[in-house]
């Protein structure tokens, strides 16, 4: 399974995705968690590719791309939630 983050790393929601990262990698530290700028060209194109409305976003993918699991906006999961799709096959 793969995670992303998606989010404004200059924008008033980056301080949170920021603690919400440092957190996360504290208690799963062996768990994978890619942070992509919204606004870069790869950033633009999964964004248009999921229908990604609201930042920041979280995503959780199979292997092959396909979207399992998202979160969009300000109001961020539960670690434990997204972890449990960190860990999932």
């Amino acid at each position: 399974m793969k995670l992303l983050i998606l989010y404004r790393p200059d924008s008033e929601h980056a301080r949170a995705v920021e603690t919400f990262m440092h957190d996360f990698k504290n208690r799963n530290p062996d768990a994978k968690v890619e942070l992509l700028n919204v606004d870069s060209r790869e950033g633009i194109a999964i964004a248009s590719l999921y229908d990604i409305m609201h930042h920041p976003a979280i995503l959780a993918m199979t292997g092959e791309g396909s979207l399992v699991k998202e979160w969009q906006g300000e109001q961020l999961p539960l670690i434990d939630e997204v972890a449990s799709y960190a860990y999932a096959t």
